[in-house]
């Protein structure tokens, strides 16, 4: 008897057997490694690197700073060097931001030879990211220490900025927004510093460029001395510089570059990669004539441009807010009393230390000049050689004469200079002068913050003062501060009144 289960169908073949599949090691371990990257990518790889998250996860400064500053865009640069360069810089990111159409960030007053270019001459420079790096890093020390100057309150600017020939914002209203630091007024406070610290520090990594070019957001120029000239209207764009490295630096240093000259506006400007971006921040902008070109910003002129040409002649002179002239003036009449020579000795810096012989010579021959005046013969001496160590010099040769010289200078602890530092701080003209978010706590009293340092402002008192010199001015020579002093005395600003 048949079971039900049970069809009488033929039993059929087997499946036909398949050899065992082996897969080699090396194959697990690559798909292993490709997994294990792609995870550390997206959870480890910088904000700015990942096409994983938008804009607002990456970069929140970007997105906050964009919606309180609607349609706003900036300029930053890297100053260096002493103040006269400092000077200068500022000068070309003035023009910079004209060009542009940009916001400049205004800096604050670097410490002497704090932060260090290089030379361009020599192709030997510190690179734009370098160099952001160190200046914010000293920037954030100033407001540790309680150090911090604006340029905009050493500088006057309330006429660019009155006028709207240029729009302008203090750093650290730039920072109250980028960076979310609420309160700069008591920055230097121990207690409030640790977390206003980690703060800036986040943020300089993204304004220095560390994270490259982030999309609408920031454009790091990553070129300098080296490579470029800027122009602006001169249809040179894109053509070799006639300065060039010659082949023997070449070789010893072992360098390709090649210097061209470009357009600012338009390699910068609309249609630019850089056009889209809330801040361009630039490298340094110092620049100096060199064998028939310039080392790296040959503007001097905007023929196509009114608006350019007229921001190029208000800044060729800028001159000290009225609180330092007027001490300069105050210094002058109350001290000196007489018609005066001016001398500018710079003795002991950089290359000047190796020419006393030649500057003295120059002093001696002016005093000479001056023989047939009545004596004593009125000298203010502005020197960075200490008074104890004129013995010897001519220097010492003149204040030992009482009755044909007299000598007058200042010190940094005068009365007359400490109390033009406290007013040029109650002042504030660097806050005070440009876009100011007044929400952010930036232009508080300062009373109460008892560390504040007040600044040196020795340097441009003594700037000031020899501007005044009825009997002229001798200066060092290849001494920006000479040459700072020349243009004071072209300018005639003596003529302000006091304050």
């Amino acid at each position: 008897m048949n079971h039900f289960l049970h069809t009488n169908r033929p039993t059929p073949k087997p499946w036909p057997t398949r050899k065992p599949s082996h897969r080699s090691p090396l194959f697990f371990l690559a798909l292993l490694f490709f997994l294990l990257f792609l995870l550390s990518y997206y959870f480890l790889a910088p904000r700015s690197l990942s096409p994983f998250s938008p804009l607002k996860t990456q970069f929140p400064q970007c997105a906050s700073f964009q919606a309180a500053t609607p349609g706003e865009k900036f300029l930053w640069y890297a100053p260096h060097s002493g103040f006269s360069n400092q000077l200068s810089e500022f000068k070309n990111a003035i023009l910079m931001a004209g060009i542009l159409n940009r916001t400049l960030i205004v800096p604050p007053v670097l410490d002497h030879h704090e932060v260090a270019l290089g030379s361009c001459p020599k192709f030997r420079v510190l690179s734009p990211t370098e160099i952001r790096v160190a200046v914010w890093d000293h920037v954030v020390e100033l407001l540790r220490s309680g150090r911090y100057v604006s340029m905009a309150d050493i500088v006057d600017i309330s006429s660019l900025v009155s006028s709207s020939v240029v729009r302008t914002i203090d750093l650290r209203a730039f920072a109250s927004l980028w960076c979310g630091v609420k309160d700069f007024v008591c920055f230097n406070e121990a207690h409030k510093q640790s977390s206003l610290l980690d703060s800036l520090k986040q943020c300089g990594s993204l304004l220095s460029g560390l994270r490259g070019n982030v999309d609408k957001c920031i454009y790091a120029v990553d070129v300098d001395c080296r490579t470029t000239v800027w122009t602006y209207q001169h249809d040179v764009h894109g053509m070799l510089d006639s300065f060039q490295p010659d082949e023997q630096l070449k070789k010893k240093k072992k360098i390709s570059y090649v210097r061209k000259r470009r357009d600012v506006y338009k390699t910068l400007g609309p249609g630019s990669e850089a056009e889209s971006a809330t801040l361009v921040a630039f490298g340094s902008l110092f620049t100096s004539p060199y064998k028939g070109s310039e080392l790296y910003v040959d503007i001097h002129e905007a023929p196509r441009d009114q608006r350019i040409q007229s921001l190029i002649e208000k800044i060729e002179f800028l001159p000290f807010v009225p609180e330092i002239l007027s001490a300069g003036k105050t210094f002058v009449d109350k001290n000196i009393e007489a018609p005066f020579l001016c001398a500018q000795l710079r003795l002991l810096d950089g290359q000047f230390k190796n020419h006393w012989k030649a500057t003295f010579l120059s002093l001696r021959q002016k005093v000479e000049s001056l023989r047939q005046s009545p004596l004593p013969i009125h000298i203010f001496v502005m020197t960075d050689l200490p008074e104890g160590n004129w013995t010897g010099s001519y220097l010492g040769e003149l204040a030992g004469d009482s009755r044909n010289f007299k000598l007058h200078f200042l010190r940094e602890e005068d009365e007359l200079v400490t109390e033009t530092a406290k007013k040029v701080m109650a002042a504030g003209h660097g806050l005070r002068s440009g876009f100011v978010p007044k929400s952010r706590g930036i232009g508080g009293s300062k009373e109460g913050c008892h560390s504040r340092i007040v600044p040196d402002l020795l340097l441009y008192i003594e700037e000031a003062v020899c501007s005044c010199a009825p009997l002229g001015f001798v200066g060092t020579a290849g001494s920006t501060i000479a040459q700072s002093v020349e243009l004071m005395r072209k300018c005639g600003r003596c003529t302000m009144h006091a304050v």
